[in-house]
């Protein structure tokens, strides 16, 4: 059963709805138990300054006041007088045979920023006040830990959000290689069932007239439509990648399409007189090269200069082709290659997008727009390893 895309986009939302209403929760639960202990921390240090103060007065321990003075419970705790100057300290680390007094005076400056102090007074008979001193209590290491316990769940949300964003993108992706391989091979054969019968007559006729020059091209527009359909029968599915020389491709490719252009476009080529070998397909790498010239030839609307270019660099190999077309604006140069993705009135946008497959998925190379500007023409960039790992 299929559920319409509507449905299946309001049953995301409601997701992550009650995900946020649950992280909500959560956090909103955490606040209320870290106020509701730190409050019962605060009773018991009451309870104590209370015993103390029971001491000090009487100068006899009962077995209550004996035992609130025990526990003290894990809370760090340093009792002063009026002038800061400390008194008694529990749960402190600290030891007076290895840091000096100053350390102690540190660690009673941070205390004080965690609560309140408790105040211990004693007046005597008359109203005259005797003691006057004051209780500094940290928060103990439950409530501590209890702190982070909101940016640990918002880490582990942030992490399980990753997971899924990236098992939902991987998915995404095998259904569209998935798809890419359906499409291909369909075409493949749908293309090939008339080829084969236009082979047929094509043979047919140069026995009839074997010298014709018409019957000639007919052949090479025939043995072009074989190539395509090799190549989207390699396209859906990961090609093998043998030594070939790159060079060949480019010319090969390149003798094709201006024999087929306008005579108002030029074509410059800068190759390397001898032949670069490295692992490729070449009717693929062909068809990439040809995308990118016909859509140079497209931006330059019949007339104008590309340039094909091909460096060699001690690990890679470099591919420019330079238009001197209508150039685009930067923000889109990153969206180019995404399937459907085109500024022309005509086409489904997938040339380019094929090219990044060829390149960036077979080829483990790399694909980009190099330099646009309008109305300075584009320059795309393709970068090829000189020697690819073997894929399992």
């Amino acid at each position: 059963m299929k559920f319409p895309s509507n449905v299946i986009g309001k049953l995301k939302n409601s997701w992550l709805l009650f995900a946020f209403g649950i992280v909500i929760l959560i956090l909103w639960n955490t606040n209320v138990l870290f106020r509701n202990l730190s409050k019962e921390e605060r009773t018991k240090m009451e309870l104590w300054a209370m015993a103390q103060e029971e001491y000090i007065q009487n100068q006899e321990l009962n077995n209550l006041t004996f035992e609130v003075l025990q526990r003290s419970g894990q809370n760090p705790m340093i009792q002063v007088d009026a002038n800061d100057k400390i008194l008694e300290m529990r749960n402190i680390d600290w030891d007076e045979t290895k840091q000096d007094s100053a350390s102690l005076y540190r660690i009673l400056e941070k205390i004080k920023k965690e609560n309140l102090p408790i105040v211990i007074q004693y007046k005597d008979s008359n109203g005259t006040l005797v003691i006057d001193q004051k209780l500094y209590y940290g928060n103990s290491a439950t409530l501590k830990k209890l702190q982070y316990y909101p940016l640990a769940l918002l880490l582990i949300i942030i992490l399980f959000g990753a997971v899924l964003y990236f098992m939902f993108k991987t998915a995404k992706i095998a259904e569209q290689n998935r798809l890419w391989a359906a499409m291909s091979k369909e075409t493949a054969h749908q293309i090939g069932t008339p080829l084969t019968s236009m082979i047929g007559w094509i043979t047919l006729l140069k026995e009839k007239q074997p010298d014709s020059t018409s019957l000639k091209e007919i052949e090479k527009d025939i043995a072009r439509l074989n190539l395509i359909t090799e190549r989207f029968s390699k396209v859906g599915s990961i090609p093998e990648l043998h030594p070939n020389d790159l060079v060949e491709s480019i010319k090969i490719t390149v003798d094709y399409l201006q024999k087929r252009s306008s005579e108002h476009i030029q074509f410059h080529l800068q190759l390397p007189n001898k032949p670069i070998l490295i692992p490729l397909n070449p009717q693929l790498i062909s068809w990439t090269i040809e995308n990118l010239i016909k859509n140079g030839i497209d931006a330059m609307k019949g007339k104008g200069v590309l340039h094909i270019q091909l460096k060699e660099h001690p690990s890679q190999i470099e591919v420019l082709i330079q238009d001197s077309g209508s150039g685009m604006k930067k923000e889109l140069a990153s969206k180019i290659f995404k399937p459907g993705f085109t500024t022309k009135t005509r086409g489904w946008g997938l040339g380019l997008s094929l090219a990044k497959r060829i390149v960036e998925d077979f080829h483990l190379g790399k694909i980009s727009v190099l330099k646009t500007e309008i109305g300075q023409g584009t320059t795309f960039q393709i970068l090829l390893k000189k020697e690819v790992s073997v894929r399992a």
